[in-house]
């Protein structure tokens, strides 16, 4: 698949790369696997000398020989004697750049913990005493975000400050997954709605789906949902090393959000634990769920929902995860009953986010949400808002829009209303088909 969208980033990374002229730039790219970190950091070298270094599972000395060789391959300079360890490594390209600007692109950075931790203190003192002098555009990549954050962002590490960008790349936009769709032949909004609720816009499943000619819905289940699918053990693949031997808990947890149990009450009543700390670390640490609360919401108010970040974790949770036993024993029919059976509903509230994202993307209005009172009482599924004009759009979002009860929802609407005198008020049912005008 070709190279999409990215356009804001490789500016940014650009500008740091010119930057770099004049003294060494430190930035570090981050974000879940599979969105194109390093195709990105690739993409912005591409024009200029640069070295990738991958940091694999394996002893430091090895690691070294084989970036010795990387080093004699993009550069002319002898490497006298035998290098055993990364920060002779990083001594002697720093060296290198006090005559040449070069980009050296780090994947895979947080592995270090595991090879060898001294490594980040090794670093941080190498680049406080050459990062004036140096011309070194440095690029730190890496995808397990607990250790990302703790590396960069925790005051206590000693790469803390040193960063000159932390970029966390976010999957691509409605309008960057329909334009990847219509290269293959895709023009509709409800394949582009079907290829944003399963795959989340991340682009190596947008690249599984169309190498695969998987792209329609049922198409998609078809590829999905069979024996060697590379869909199947993909949250795992993703998350064990996140969570390590609490991922048992956590699973549990984002099990019961992506099955619609969204209270905090909920998943504490159930699994019979105080799932604060979880919640907590899922939000911050880890980055995959997020709190939903009213649009009116008080600051400190206890009415919120918990959401899965991540589409396709949410989906890999409801229909895969739930459904393992069947997995493991290739029962691929059964899940796609339940699939038939359910997906209406688990995809109900992912189209609620998908206009969510349509209307922020039109740049028309400041705040957008959805609305409820205690007791989920007079659920209104998009509000946005334009408080310059004073206007304000009130939606039910139904697949089939035609069940939508305009009478209803602005019954439901009153208490919110009230909180918006002298705003003129647009009550909309929106189905997937009215996405079109805004998303082409």
């Amino acid at each position: 698949m070709k190279f999409y969208n990215r356009e804001n980033e490789l500016a940014e990374l650009t500008t740091i790369h010119d930057q770099a002229n004049s003294s060494g730039r430190m930035t570090v790219l981050t974000g879940r696997r599979r969105v194109g970190k390093t195709l990105l950091a690739l993409e912005s070298a591409k024009k200029h000398k640069h070295l990738y270094l991958f940091v694999s599972k394996k002893a430091e000395a090895l690691l070294c020989q084989e970036y010795v060789e990387e080093i004699r391959r993009i550069f002319t300079v002898p490497v006298i004697g035998e290098i055993r360890h990364f920060r002779d490594i990083f001594r002697l390209l720093l060296e290198l750049s006090l005559t040449e600007r070069f980009t050296l692109i780090i994947d895979e950075f947080q592995e270090f913990f595991s090879i060898n931790p001294a490594v980040y203190s090794e670093l941080q003192g190498l680049w406080d005493r050459n990062k004036a002098t140096s011309k070194l555009n440095l690029i730190f990549i890496g995808s397990v975000h607990s250790l990302m954050y703790r590396i960069f962002q925790d005051a206590k590490e000693p790469l803390f400050g040193r960063a000159d960008r932390i970029m966390f790349l976010k999957p691509f936009s409605i309008k960057s997954i329909f334009t990847v769709i219509n290269d293959y032949g895709y023009k509709d909004m409800q394949t582009l709605f079907s290829a944003y609720a399963i795959t989340g816009g991340l682009p190596k499943y947008l690249e599984l789906l169309a190498e695969n000619s998987a792209i329609p819905q049922q198409q998609m289940f078809d590829f999905i949902f069979r024996q060697y699918s590379p869909f199947l053990a993909e949250g795992k693949n993703l998350l064990i090393e996140e969570f390590g031997r609490d991922h048992g808990t956590y699973f549990s947890i984002l099990e019961l959000i992506a099955a619609g149990k969204t209270a905090r009450s909920e998943i504490e009543s159930i699994l019979e634990i105080h799932a604060g700390a979880y919640l907590s670390k899922l939000e911050s640490e880890y980055a995959l769920i997020d709190r939903h609360k009213p649009i009116d919401a008080k600051p400190g108010s206890r009415l919120q929902k918990y959401y899965i970040r991540d589409n396709f974790l949410s989906f890999w949770f409801r229909f895969i995860y739930k459904n393992l036993s069947a997995v493991e024993t290739g029962n691929f029919a059964y899940i796609r009953e339940i699939v038939e059976r359910d997906y209406a509903t688990w995809s109900g509230k992912v189209l609620e986010r998908f206009f969510h994202e349509v209307y922020a993307a039109s740049g028309e209005y400041n705040r957008i949400g959805s609305y409820w009172e205690r007791g989920n009482k007079n659920e209104i599924d998009l509000v946005a808002i334009n408080d310059l004009k004073k206007e304000i759009i009130i939606a039910e979002i139904k697949v089939n829009k035609s069940r939508v009860n305009l009478a209803e929802l602005e019954k439901k609407s009153k208490n919110l209303s009230l909180e918006y005198k002298g705003y003129s008020v647009e009550f909309r049912a929106l189905g997937v088909e009215d996405a079109e005008a805004m998303v082409i």
